[in-house]
């Protein structure tokens, strides 16, 4: 772990997507860690999300989650909300839900194609439609979407995954325009292959491809993205808006 900048965001109140494991859970921590209040949504077990709620807890934070269907428009609406009215407004909001459905164009389904698409761009676009208002109206904030490596370049058997991943790019980059008046940042970060429960379910020959693709010798962390993310969230950021930063050891060239 890296010594995070004690306090960097205290006072601020966070809204992290997907916070539940991997990557989502280590962003709500590493936010936590700096300062912030968190709350988030995710998909799967209660227990889960309420065992990270617990971690936030330990560290001096308050914090909330909920289970939500990132591709409900209404059930995003009236999260983001609840959460913003609990911890008393809405600073930072953090794009991080994600999923996969992998196969070849040829034999991809229907279903395997809108459901990766519904959860990826469009529950990207539900959560900073939502979140907007607020960080307008209130001068200022920071979003942080995260997309991938494979939105850059595209990957065999990912067509969905990389459509809905470049779309958060192109997102990002017209969110940075609409929102840059009012102070708000909006900026993405794409990951290469991290070590995660979802990384794990590929096969073998995949992650050594993954590994060998990389120039540090390793694949990424769940806390490698969190750094960068949380650097986004700072002031040190405030003059970056609209950029793709790449957390990929290499991986990517």
């Amino acid at each position: 772990m890296i010594d995070a900048p004690m306090k960097e965001l205290k006072g601020k109140k966070a809204f992290v997507t997907g916070g539940s494991r991997g990557i989502g859970r280590a962003i709500c921590l590493e936010l936590a860690r700096r300062g912030a209040d968190v709350a988030f949504d995710y998909q799967g077990p209660a227990a889960q999300g309420e065992a990270v709620v617990r971690e936030l807890a330990a560290l001096g934070r308050r914090a909330r989650c909920a289970v939500v269907d990132a591709a409900d428009t209404e059930a995003v609406e009236s999260c983001v909300e609840a959460a913003a009215s609990a911890l008393g407004g809405l600073d930072i909001l953090v794009n991080n839900a994600g999923i996969t459905a992998d196969a070849v164009l040829w034999k991809m389904t229907e279903s395997q194609f809108d459901d990766v698409i519904a959860v990826n761009l469009k529950g990207t676009f539900n959560h900073i439609r939502a979140a907007a208002p607020r960080l307008r109206k209130a001068g200022g904030g920071r979003i942080v979407n995260i997309s991938s490596i494979n939105g850059l370049r595209g990957k065999f058997g990912q067509a969905n995954y990389c459509a809905s991943k470049a779309g958060v790019i192109g997102l990002t980059k017209a969110a940075a325009r609409e929102l840059g008046a009012s102070g708000v940042t909006v900026n993405c970060v794409a990951p290469g292959m991290i070590e995660t429960e979802m990384a794990a379910g590929v096969p073998e020959e995949v992650r050594a491809k993954a590994l060998a693709e990389t120039l540090l010798g390793r694949l990424g962390r769940p806390e490698d993205v969190a750094h960068t993310v949380a650097f986004l969230c700072g002031d040190g950021a405030r003059h970056i808006t609209g950029v793709v930063i790449q957390v990929d050891g290499g991986q990517y060239l």
